[in-house]
């Protein structure tokens, strides 16, 4: 099949429809800008982050991960009212990080206390602090798992309790969904919509399994601390990384792999959306994660719309030495599965996957054209950008969506 782009992408009457695959921090930046291009956008996001306050609702109470889909949809949420931006100020909110005065704050909170609280009407209250509250009385029936509050998430702590109360993710992503009044096209979506713990693991290319998200991108050695990725003070990895897999919650080595299907209805976004978008962010625990299950590879490889990369504007931990070239084939190896089940390994080419690369000016990543266009990607473009002191080259997110929108419309 050619890579071609072909006319079945472009949209004559509504607003273009993206599928974006991304975690919850690397895209957040350009998402207000994104909405007024189009908000027909299906945000795909991992739920196997085991840092930060997610960390702790997951050891103690179990579940999915969801604080990269809180964090998105908080970012798509409403500004339009002063109510609307005390929902989201409130659902924003972080504790303190002394454990002490987090647990005053979060019973401030709990109680209706807090002035926090302040601008949300009482039908929005009622709603909201009735989970908050179901939360604490799960934490409550577990006596023997101490529940530590510090740097704790009231957003995480809403989602948590909302999706123990109906037993379902969806229906929890919907409630907040409302809530926070994200737009009606916008979804939302874990790639695998499930009620159970997920871990993520990795096989380095020299053999090592290292267990779980955060020791993989951003050990913090049982730290609480707010991360950058790119100045995390961790050692390098002993090795590059080969693969991303799932792996039982009790394992640690490859005879532990599990293999949990993807939610059905990125499938479906996948088949008729106008353009799909792999994200800036953590190549191997944000992105790849998402396209390592059984029929994304397969649905994406047979698509002939926009395959947009949006490539890095700095190295991290995960992705040291890489060029773009390498970034390329990691997307290419995830959706093939190459260094997986051979049974179910497909071989389809990078370019099958990718059309189109957007670059950072001046990033830290070198553009290898060369083997782009060996790879069989040779539209790459050039993208202005602005210096964050503390994530370094970033997209300007107008520069970016400007861009996107010359592609797909």
């Amino acid at each position: 099949m050619s890579a071609s782009v072909s006319p079945e992408c472009h949209s004559t009457v509504e607003p273009p429809s993206l599928l974006v695959f991304s975690g919850g921090t690397g895209f957040n930046g350009v998402v207000e800008e994104l909405k007024k291009l189009t908000t027909r956008v299906a945000h795909v996001l991992p739920v196997s982050d085991d840092g930060g306050s997610t960390a702790e609702i997951v050891r103690v109470l179990g579940g999915p991960a969801v604080g990269d889909i809180r964090s998105r949809c908080l970012r798509l949420s409403d500004e339009s009212t002063s109510e609307a931006l005390a929902v989201r100020r409130l659902l924003g909110h972080r504790l303190p990080i002394d454990a002490h005065n987090a647990k005053k704050d979060w019973y401030d909170i709990v109680e209706g206390n807090h002035s926090l609280w302040d601008g949300v009407s009482r039908p929005y209250r009622e709603t909201i602090r009735a989970f908050l509250v179901y939360f604490q009385n799960e934490i409550l029936r577990r006596p023997n798992d101490s529940f530590c509050f510090a740097n704790g998430s009231i957003g995480n702590f809403f989602f948590a309790g909302a999706r123990i109360f109906f037993q379902s993710l969806d229906a929890a992503i919907f409630l907040f969904s409302r809530v926070s009044e994200i737009p009606c096209d916008s979804l939302v979506l874990p790639v695998i919509s499930t009620n159970d713990r997920l871990t993520l693991g990795c096989e380095l290319q020299d053999g090592t399994i290292i267990r779980g998200q955060n020791e993989i991108s951003h050990p913090t050695n049982g730290t609480i601390q707010t991360v950058d990725k790119r100045h995390c003070l961790t050692s390098a990895l002993p090795s590059k990384i080969k693969r991303v897999f799932y792996i039982s919650s009790e394992g640690n080595n490859l005879l532990h792999e599990v293999f949990p299907p993807v939610n059905p209805t990125v499938l479906e976004q996948l088949k008729s959306v106008d353009c799909i978008v792999y994200a800036m962010g953590s190549l191997f625990t944000s992105i790849c994660p998402s396209l390592v299950l059984l029929g994304v590879g397969e649905i994406i490889s047979s698509r002939s719309c926009r395959k947009v990369l949006l490539l890095n504007g700095t190295q991290d931990r995960e992705t040291s030495g890489f060029t773009a070239s390498c970034f390329v084939t990691a997307i290419a190896d995830a959706l093939n599965r190459t260094h997986g089940d051979p049974n179910i390994r497909l071989k389809n080419p990078p370019g099958y996957y990718i059309n189109t690369l957007l670059v950072p000016k001046d990033g830290e990543i070198a553009v290898d054209l060369k083997q782009l266009s060996e790879q069989g990607i040779v539209d790459v473009r050039v993208v202005e950008t602005i210096r964050d002191p503390k994530h370094g080259v970033l997209f300007n997110p107008s520069s970016l969506i400007n861009t996107l929108a010359g592609l797909v419309e």
